[in-house]
């Protein structure tokens, strides 16, 4: 009787050790648990996450649309321009009368008053190197009229001091006469500018161009 009491008694008391020695280990691997995690590196965050956290609480600011000024252009000013180009071609008169003129047959040569002879010789001879030249085939009279006018103004703004203006011979015009030649002469002779004319040399056009040479 006292051996099975003995026996029980052992037997409960080792099964509260297992179950103490259970609890022990369970809590060991708890705490190993706990310090294992300690030591693991928190995983980074990228750019996105960073910023998204960093506003999270941030308002948004209204801001009034911006307003870009853009200045208009300048007119074009039309009517300065038609008076302008109005002007000049009231600049030459198809009336003038010229009071000094040299002239031989059909060839055309014109010495201003006050320069020397041998201005003409050497207009003649190609002296002067042509640095500008226009033609007025085709154009009625106001338009050549215009056409020498502007040509003229330019060569006197840029210093060019000779060049070869084509008027024709006339051979497509009204009983195949030269107008626009014979106008040229007038016209000419009217621009302060014009020293002298002579009719251009044969590789130059011949009898119809003219050579004129202007002041520098």
């Amino acid at each position: 009787m006292a051996n099975q009491r003995k026996d029980g008694l052992n037997a409960k008391a080792l099964a509260q050790l297992k179950a103490t020695l259970k609890q022990e280990a369970l809590a060991k691997s708890k705490a190993a648990s706990i310090n294992i995690a300690a030591t693991l590196p928190i995983p980074p965050f990228d750019d996105t996450s960073l910023f998204k956290e960093a506003v999270k609480d941030a308002r948004p600011i209204l801001v009034e649309p911006l307003h870009i000024y853009s200045p208009k252009p300048k007119p074009i000013p039309k009517q300065f321009i038609l008076d302008e180009q109005q002007a000049l071609r009231d600049s030459l008169s198809d009336n003038f009368i010229p009071a000094h003129e040299l002239e031989t047959g059909e060839e055309l040569l014109y010495l201003r008053d006050g320069h020397a002879p041998d201005i003409l010789s050497k207009l003649r001879r190609g002296h002067w190197v042509i640095q500008g030249a226009i033609d007025l085939h085709g154009l009625i009279s106001d338009e050549a009229r215009a056409y020498v006018a502007l040509f003229l103004n330019d060569c006197k703004k840029r210093g060019i001091r000779c060049v070869r203006i084509v008027h024709g011979k006339g051979l497509g015009s009204y009983n195949r006469e030269p107008v626009l030649k014979h106008k040229l002469r007038s016209w000419l002779m009217q621009r302060d500018e014009v020293i002298a004319y002579a009719e251009a040399r044969k590789q130059d056009g011949g009898s119809g161009a003219v050579i004129v040479l202007l002041k520098a």
